[in-house]
């Protein structure tokens, strides 16, 4: 509510004033600004990254918030809720999971806002992934000891009790009869820490293999951007060679010799100085009569521009989503936004479906007062 939000940043300002009182923050201009827990939304990548910023700054400030709904809540489900929150914030195993995904989202947020932009660069992307494998493998290798390092650090600030890592573990909430017996240092580290990075990995490397890499790395050498400053011959003639079916061995070996010609061409020709993407290319390349001129060139263009077919609906749902999600509709749950998706990017079918037929199913489903 707008009193709880008020409440927070007060008690936040309050957190500030006293941390430069005693030296621990550094006063300046835009320094120490006036802020609010960010809201983490279903469909917005990076969002619940700001969120557990957010969070672990304005930590303290949530705690004495959460103390007053218990102490004053108009309502004893609020004060019961909030009671609940609170034993559940001031846990080790809360701080741990909160320090684990802030350093895990943090390591793949510039993949994620890269995969965002409009004017996506495919190898600086590529080059994303690979950093962002190889960054979580190194926190999976050696980052242990730092993360517990920061996370009984957090907790010793804020009087949050930091168990042994060789007692035995206890899941509150279940039985110990049925409860296997491992050390505190098993369960954070085995079951959590390894196995969280392990699933990203294995998410990454699922979706961004070799063969995908190295496919999306070949196509990027064909875009006619900035005067074909991404022309790799190499890259173009291993394309080449991913289509077996479409390029015998004598035509890669003519494909190698017309590319020479090609690029040279592209470059001193004025009328594709100014070209964005591939598809520019092609058609600049048939209303020039380049496709003619070189064959084996445009059919390797044909074929990159086949790619993005397979992602077309995919494409299509982003697209609709930005329409249908707006400034206004910001906080529009998943399930309610996933069914006007499908409403508006199957507009064609719905628009064939009589709204009379929709209003007498409506009708039929229970008694009404009255007619619709």
């Amino acid at each position: 509510s707008s009193k709880r939000c008020d409440a927070l940043r007060e008690k936040h300002a309050e957190e500030v004033v006293k941390a430069l009182n005693l030296g621990d923050l550094s006063s300046g201009q835009g320094l120490n600004q006036e802020t609010t827990l960010k809201r983490c939304g279903d469909t917005r990548w990076g969002s619940h990254y700001n969120t557990l910023l957010s969070i672990i700054n304005m930590f303290s400030a949530v705690i004495s918030v959460l103390e007053m709904i218990i102490d004053d809540g108009p309502k004893s489900g609020q004060r019961g809720e909030a009671k609940n929150l609170l034993e559940l914030m001031l846990s080790f195993n809360f701080v741990f999971c909160l320090h684990l995904m802030r350093n895990i989202l943090g390591a793949t947020d510039e993949l994620s806002q890269a995969l965002q932009r409009k004017d996506q660069d495919i190898v600086n992307a590529m080059n994303l992934v690979r950093l962002c494998k190889l960054q979580l493998q190194t926190m999976r290798q050696s980052g242990w000891n730092s993360l517990i390092d920061e996370v009984t650090f957090f907790c010793a600030k804020h009087d949050i009790d930091v168990p042994n890592m060789d007692d035995m573990f206890v899941d509150r909430g279940r039985s110990r009869r049925k409860a296997q017996e491992i050390t505190n240092l098993h369960r954070y580290r085995v079951e959590l820490y390894y196995a969280v990075l392990d699933m990203q990995l294995q998410e990454l490397n699922s979706r961004f293999n070799e063969t995908n890499t190295e496919l999306l790395l070949c196509l990027a050498c064909l875009s006619p951007n900035d005067l074909f400053s991404a022309f790799n011959k190499q890259k173009l003639l291993r394309l080449a060679q991913l289509y077996p079916n479409e390029f015998s061995t004598i035509d890669i070996m003519a494909l190698g010799i017309q590319l020479d010609t090609y690029i040279l061409d592209m470059r001193t020709s004025g009328e594709f100085s100014e070209l964005k993407d591939i598809g520019d290319l092609a058609k600049r390349m048939v209303e020039t009569k380049r496709h003619n001129v070189y064959p084996l060139v445009y059919l390797l263009i044909t074929l990159a521009l086949t790619l993005p077919v397979a992602t077309a609906s995919v494409e299509r749902a982003f697209s609709a989503m930005n329409i249908l999600k707006n400034r206004l509709r910001n906080r529009m749950g998943e399930q309610w936004m996933n069914d006007n998706l499908v409403v508006y990017i199957e507009k064609d079918l719905f628009n064939n479906i009589d709204n009379e037929v929709v209003m007498q199913r409506y009708q039929c489903m229970k008694t009404r007062k009255g007619q619709l």
